[in-house]
């Protein structure tokens, strides 16, 4: 298994932020990871990718534990999350240079130069990120995730900013990276997770409350909407 969480445990003083929960993710799947507001979605994901330390339980990635071995973790997975922690004063490039010698990566001028053309940041390149659009320091966020070719990504908000076009530009491409990777994706627009994910993991207040295809969970031409309302609370919004 690409990712293996075991009684995941978070605790922030009294109150508890993801309660004991328990999946795993294989090569090849693209997951959505959908929640309410508050419900631990993006605290687990910081959890998986060595972010933030659990409270209790175990999580691990291609069967190296977050905890104990979280160096062997992040050579093999690509983080992109909500708030994209870009360089606004580096050029595209430049940025992409720096991320390229931390992971060591040989032949870092020819990896860059595709992940620009993966990511569509051909015309932007030569320019400071500080200069960029929403849509296109996105696209910086995940040439850089993509960037050391990990076996792992889990990308919180991937097309956040992005215009029509562009959103299905980076459909497609996440669609084409999960036939060969693992990608665990979360989002608050349900008809992404529709278009891009064969599976559906939803957590509300800290518990996994539905774990399934998702051809399962929209049995009876039920949205995808409808059925999160159902498990996750009527007065729920996705986040």
């Amino acid at each position: 298994m690409s990712i293996v969480v075991s009684n995941l445990l978070k605790i922030y003083g009294t109150q508890t932020a993801v309660n004991n929960i328990s999946f795993s993710l294989k090569k090849g799947e693209v997951v959505g990871f959908l929640g309410p507001n508050g419900a631990g979605k993006s605290t687990t994901m910081k959890m998986i990718t060595t972010y933030l330390p659990p409270t209790g339980g175990t999580a691990s990635v291609c069967g190296f534990d977050v905890v104990q071995q979280p160096m062997e973790v992040r050579k093999r997975l690509g983080y992109l999350p909500e708030a994209n922690p870009l360089y606004f004063d580096m050029y595209v490039r430049e940025y992409l240079e720096m991320s390229a010698g931390i992971h060591g990566i040989s032949k870092p001028k020819q990896r860059i130069e595709e992940m620009i053309a993966l990511t569509g940041l051909t015309k932007e390149a030569h320019k400071k990120i500080g200069m960029l659009s929403k849509g296109y320091k996105q696209r910086t966020g995940l040439a850089q995730a993509m960037l050391h070719d990990p076996e792992v990504l889990i990308l919180d908000e991937p097309t956040s900013g992005l215009d029509p076009i562009q959103i299905v530009e980076i459909r497609d491409l996440i669609t084409r990276i999960g036939m060969e990777k693992t990608v665990l994706l979360s989002t608050h627009i349900m008809q992404e997770v529709e278009a891009m994910c064969s599976r559906v993991i939803i957590i509300s207040s800290g518990n996994i409350v539905a774990d399934d295809s998702l051809d399962n969970l929209r049995k009876g031409n039920r949205s995808l909407e409808e059925v999160f309302r159902e498990v996750a609370g009527s007065s729920s919004v996705p986040a």
